[in-house]
């Protein structure tokens, strides 16, 4: 018999309570979803992840048999969490392609700030690439999306298991994680303060203002693919600079 809550699982007709129970347990996702996100890049939309652990929870529903001798919300949290990090694994790729012309525009960035002391200019990027800077320009777009931070960035246990294995479910946190935290909020905030002015613009009114590209293009009087590529640059200059961190 498949049930979760004796209580709970039937209505009145006696049939199985499936509203009833993910209004229930509506709480939990949301709950998982505020654990998860805590340790995740701030690419991340909370809101995402609780639409996608709403359809953990309805396949937990589905799936769950009393006759297995667990708790249903024990068995619940499993689907939800599984469904949370399945989509976050799923949704962090970029095509090969792509992520091998960022990983170039970052080795370019990186190349030049130690050669120049200083963030290069657009010009210099695309020279040190051997590219015209219209073609670099076409290539900021075409990397559009990236993240500041990479899910396999965060890989290499020991053990095999990466960051969201690690991290994403833990309700204590790891005071050595934290202050990890700390330093690596620490550093981005530098980082971003060393941008050139345009690109700090960008960087502040898309991710603490929650400007969409086509409200900062109208801000700077530029087109919105020219904010993308803004924002790709500067993408490419934190990265760099992170990972010498």
């Amino acid at each position: 018999m498949t049930t979760a809550k004796a209580a709970t699982t039937y209505t009145a007709k006696g049939q199985l309570d499936a509203n009833g129970l993910l209004k229930q347990y509506s709480p939990l996702v949301r709950r998982l979803a505020h654990q998860m996100i805590a340790k995740l890049p701030a690419n991340v939309e909370l809101d995402d992840l609780i639409q996608v652990g709403m359809i953990g929870l309805n396949d937990a529903l589905s799936r769950f048999d009393v006759g297995q001798g667990v708790q249903f919300e024990t068995f619940a949290t499993q689907r939800i969490r599984g469904a949370m990090l399945d989509e976050l694994r799923g949704g962090d790729w970029m095509s090969r392609g792509d992520r091998r012309h960022q990983r170039s525009i970052e080795s370019a960035v990186h190349k030049l700030e130690q050669r120049l002391k200083r963030a290069p200019h657009e010009s210099e990027i695309a020279q040190e690439m051997g590219l015209t800077l219209t073609d670099y320009q076409e290539l900021l777009g075409k990397v559009r999306g990236t993240q500041l931070i990479y899910l396999e960035d965060m890989s290499g246990g020991e053990d095999g298991d990466d960051y969201l294995d690690r991290h994403a479910g833990d309700d204590g946190a790891n005071p050595l994680a934290m202050l990890q935290d700390q330093r690596m909020r620490q550093a981005l905030v530098d980082a971003i303060q060393r941008l050139p002015e345009r690109e700090q613009y960008v960087m502040s009114m898309y991710y603490e203002h929650d400007m969409n590209l086509k409200e900062i293009a109208a801000v700077l009087g530029v087109t919105e693919s020219r904010v993308c590529q803004l924002h790709s640059q500067s993408i490419a200059r934190l990265r760099s600079r992170l990972h010498q961190w």
